[in-house]
């Protein structure tokens, strides 16, 4: 066994909870904002920490969004957006003022889904610990990406399938998702 280097467990490979990093969380005793996804759907939930087992405050989730009248996806980077401000104003109104993020099992990337939640749910106004680098431009939270796409892109069968079943005008992602954006913050 000379030259084997013993390495240490991944905890995202073995899908098992790091009892250090969530020991960490727990010890700040704020609320925790836990985002998960699922094949089809983005889910925000506000957590506090109980000897006999976490309590939930609320769960929101992308499904949310539809019953609002939202028919732009129920997993791209504006929905994930929208789900996070959602949540963030649900938070307020239970009288969340700060949070820390839990992520989960979801890769830390620059600009991805899990942190369009992040940035929904400060500009709803929660004070959650983060770095700058990691927030999302304005542009492609509001779809413009997808719509420049749509616009550029041939339609090949079943690309924008979802959209034109909804009757949502593709081009026009960054208007719908303001009216959408508006739609909550007045709520």
């Amino acid at each position: 066994m000379m030259g084997h280097k013993i390495q240490p467990v991944n905890y995202r490979r073995k899908e098992k909870t790091n009892y250090r990093k969530r020991l960490r969380i727990l010890v700040s005793r704020k609320t925790r904002i836990v985002i998960r996804r699922s094949s089809t759907h983005i889910y925000v939930q506000a957590i506090n920490y109980s000897p006999d087992g976490d309590k939930v405050l609320f769960t929101t989730s992308s499904k949310n969004l539809e019953k609002l009248g939202w028919k732009g996806g129920r997993k791209n980077i504006p929905t994930s957006y929208l789900t996070g401000l959602l949540a963030g104003k649900k938070a307020k109104e239970m009288g969340v003022k700060s949070a820390v993020l839990d992520i989960g099992l979801n890769p830390a990337i620059k600009g991805s889904k899990v942190f369009s939640v992040l940035t929904g749910l400060v500009d709803a106004g929660i004070s959650i610990p983060h770095s700058e680098d990691v927030v999302e431009k304005n542009d492609r939270l509001s779809g413009s990406h997808i719509a420049n796409h749509a616009k550029t892109a041939k339609k090949e069968k079943g690309e924008f399938s979802l959209y034109q079943k909804n009757n949502f005008p593709v081009e026009n992602f960054p208007k719908m998702f303001e009216e959408m954006k508006k739609k909550i913050m007045g709520m």
